[in-house]
Parts: C-alpha cells; sequence; structure tokens
C-alpha cells in the first residue's frame, strides 16, 4: 500500500495537531496578530492574509508537497500556529518515503515557550519515523535566525551546515532575494535518543503546568 502524504490528526497533551483547513482562519488571524516581533523571518500571514495563506498551502497540498497543519492548543481549543511536512522523498519504487522536512512552523507569541512547540516536533518526528519509516527528518531556517536554530537544535535535530542563497528570503523588504539556509536532521538512528530528549522536556512542561509555574522552555 502506498504511503501518502496526508498527514493524519496527531494527539498530544499539550496540542492537537489538526490537517489545516479554512476553519482555522479565524483563529490564526488572532494568533498571527499577536506580538509579531519574532516572525522577522519566518513567513507567518497578516490576519488579512489568513485565507490566502490556507489556500495556498492546501494547493501544496493538493500537488503532494505538503502535509499542512493546524496548530491547536489543548488547554483553550484555538488553533494558535501552523506546522507542516513538506518536501517528500520517494524511494523509486514510489511506495515509501525515505525522507521528508518538517518546517512551514510558527506560533502565536502567547504559545511560545509553552511546550507546545517541543510536543508538536515530537508528535510529527514520531509519525514520520514510527509510522511512515522515514531514514531522514530535515528542518532548515534562515541562516540568520539564532532564535529558529536554537528551538531546532533544542529538540534534537543536528546542525549540517549552511546553504547559500537557498531560497527566498521572508524578511520584509528583501522580496526578491535569496536567503542562506541553516539545515538540520535527524536520522532514523539518532531517533531514540532524540525521542527520548523530547519526552523528558514534554514531561517538565506538563508538571510546570499542573503546578501552574511559568515554562522556561523555548519550544
Amino acid at each position: 500500500m502506498s504511503v501518502m502524504l496526508k498527514g493524519p490528526v496527531l494527539e498530544g497533551a499539550l496540542v492537537r495537531l489538526e490537517p489545516l483547513e479554512h476553519r482555522h482562519a479565524a483563529d490564526l488571524a488572532v494568533a498571527a496578530e499577536e506580538d509579531r516581533s519574532s516572525y522577522r523571518f519566518t513567513w507567518v500571514p497578516s490576519a488579512a492574509e489568513v485565507e490566502e495563506y490556507i489556500d495556498v498551502q492546501l494547493a501544496r497540498a493538493a500537488d503532494g508537497k505538503l502535509a499542512p497543519y493546524a496548530q491547536v492548543d489543548r488547554a483553550s481549543g484555538r488553533a494558535v500556529g501552523a506546522t507542516a511536512y513538506w518536501d517528500p522523498r520517494w524511494w523509486p519504487t514510489g511506495d515509501a518515503l525515505y525522507a521528508i522536512e518538517v518546517g512551514f512552523t510558527w506560533l502565536a507569541a502567547s504559545a511560545q515557550g509553552s511546550g507546545i512547540n517541543t510536543e508538536a516536533k515530537y508528535l510529527l518526528f514520531r509519525h514520520a519515523f514510527d509510522n511512515w519509516h522515514v531514514s531522514r527528518l530535515d528542518l532548515k531556517t534562515d541562516a540568520r535566525n539564532e532564535r529558529s536554530r536554537a528551538a531546532i537544535e533544542g529538540v534534537g535535530a543536528r546542525f549540517e551546515g549552511v546553504l547559500r542563497n537557498w531560497s527566498r528570503s521572508r524578511v520584509a523588504g528583501e522580496e526578491g532575494r535569496l536567503r542562506d539556509s541553516a539545515i538540520f536532521s535527524i536520522t532514523s538512528e539518532e531517533w531514540p535518543e532524540c525521542r527520548a530528549r523530547l519526552e523528558q522536556r514534554i514531561a517538565l512542561a506538563l508538571d510546570r503546568r499542573r503546578r501552574g509555574a511559568a515554562l522556561p522552555l523555548r519550544g
């Protein structure tokens, strides 16, 4: 049976990843208009652009290039950001993936540092390695985005290097320019150690949430 790039609902304790639909637009419009200071290097729509943003992601999904998600905060039931599987690479037989990327990730300012990003990555990684049996999972970011690079390393990915002029810049005022991309990966051999690290961080986030404490996490 062929593996389809259609991500199922992925349920965690802090976050539920739901395949992105227009029903998420109202929540995402609110989320996107919170403090936008952390979005300099990231493609995050304004409230007015959310419907078009969803259209673009769904068109990519229809072409088989993307499996987009809304990140839904379990505590409030509101969509507080987005993420996706991206750039699937198939074995020549076309019936299984050997690698995939996780990207197009953003969170409302109020959800950053809550543990949601950590658990969302855990759910995506677990499904890719345990269900799709990929050998490699990629993550990348603008090479200048130190915050994102630290967060990616924090979830256990290994830095591989910088690819120069790799993709379009998302920085305002840099339209038509290319950016350097920092490339990270996790291999199937590294996944068990990465999984254990993420489970520990999620347990810490849940414990602190139960005690009503602030979460000193980057995820």
